[in-house]
């Protein structure tokens, strides 16, 4: 489930200090606890936070502790609602503020399990509807404004308002939206790809962003080299640049293998031109095999990701690899044919697998060659899908 933003925390938090500071000339440093309810002991008179820091917290209360309850995404106290001990549930998300670890807290802000998850649909529901995925173009400081190509069935140039945008960038492993790190106008480079949640003007060229998040990804397809399956690392050759990748999966990674049907189909939406029907890419016999006259040729259909692809809608392609076997590492042999979506990493440094896709040889076979080298063109395995919002 997506976290509330932290930016709405914060804004309590400073409530919460200038209230303490009204009630008192010189009030105590408060120390502040934010994460989800784990546990509730009512006899003790304590609960369990599993901290968004990743610690676990024990936070004391007392008599004169204070309970309120939030909206999520609330940013004024003053429309908080009193509530009891009772009433706070495993599962809240809460704020606690505390003198030192060895004091009763305070008080205790609850967001409810409940109004997050209506939340989280309202959320989902808008970056559906009002949000925008394409990959940066240019960049203007000054102005805070991100031009960007779109992704879609009908691609286009936009210009993205970012001045007033709450930033997010995804985290180096993973595509999570809850574990994405505040970010900054700064950290944008030409070649991301961004997501924009606003509004759009009427021929769709310009968006006033109101949330981005971005993050820099890359989808390469490689042949297997060697498995350890304790470890959850795959050792492959990447096929663009002929160099070894370590690839490291996690539980957090989407290991797909492909049925033959599934990805001769996928590979006829590739290069429909050099797609028998009904069967597998002509004259291919795997990820080598070389593609008739005219290999240079860019990929049929619109621009899209792996979670979208090439003619298909945003989540076309995405829904289809979930539907696909789960993969196992120890089944993977040498010279296997993969493709794996990551981040960038720097130089030939080891990457972690947002996916990991095998039974990919017809697909490969009909993927375009430029210099005899695989170009996937537009597949790209990203957060063409928004992530987890």
């Amino acid at each position: 489930m997506r976290c509330v933003s932290l930016r709405a925390w914060f804004s309590l938090v400073a409530v919460l200090a200038y209230s303490a500071a009204a009630c008192a000339q010189t009030p105590p440093a408060l120390k502040q606890v934010i994460g989800e309810v784990t546990s509730i002991d009512a006899a003790a008179k304590q609960i369990k936070l599993k901290g968004d820091d990743g610690a676990a917290y024990t936070v004391m209360l007392a008599d004169n502790t204070s309970f309120l309850r939030v909206a999520p995404g609330e940013k004024d106290l003053k429309k908080a609602t009193k509530i009891a001990f009772t009433d706070v549930m495993v599962g809240d998300r809460a704020l606690a503020l505390e003198k030192d670890s060895d004091a009763p807290a305070r008080a205790l802000v609850i967001m409810t399990k409940a109004d997050l998850a209506q939340k989280h649909q309202h959320d989902q529901a808008e970056w559906r509807t009002r949000s925008v995925t394409g990959v940066v173009t240019a960049l203007n400081a000054a102005n805070k404004e991100v031009t960007v190509t779109t992704r879609g069935r009908d691609p286009k140039t936009m210009t993205i308002d970012a001045a007033a945008a709450e930033f997010r960038r995804y985290s180096p492993d993973s595509v999570q939206f809850a574990d994405a790190k505040p970010s900054s106008f700064a950290d944008l480079q030409p070649g991301d790809t961004v997501r924009a949640l606003g509004d759009k003007n009427e021929d769709g060229t310009h968006l006033k962003a109101e949330e981005l998040i971005s993050g820099a990804f890359e989808t390469i397809a490689g042949t297997v080299d060697s498995v350890d399956a304790t470890t959850g690392e795959v050792r492959i050759t990447n096929l663009q640049t002929k160099k070894p990748v370590v690839v490291r999966t996690n539980p957090n990674s989407l290991l797909r293998r492909l049925d033959t049907e599934t990805a001769t189909r996928l590979a006829r939406r590739l290069r429909p031109d050099t797609v028998a029907a009904g069967g597998p890419p002509q004259g291919a016999a795997g990820a080598g095999a070389r593609p008739p006259a005219g290999e240079n040729a860019a990929p049929q259909g619109g621009a899209g990701g792996f979670r979208g692809g090439p003619g298909g809608s945003g989540g076309d392609l995405q829904q289809i690899l979930e539907r696909m076997p789960q993969l196992s590492l120890s089944d993977l042999k040498k010279g296997d044919a993969v493709i794996v979506s990551s981040s960038k990493g720097p130089g030939d440094s080891a990457i972690t697998a947002f996916a990991f896709v095998a039974g990919v040889e017809p697909f490969l076979a009909a993927a375009p060659r430029t210099a005899g080298q695989v170009n996937l063109g537009s597949w790209n395995l990203d957060l063409g899908g928004g992530g987890d919002q």
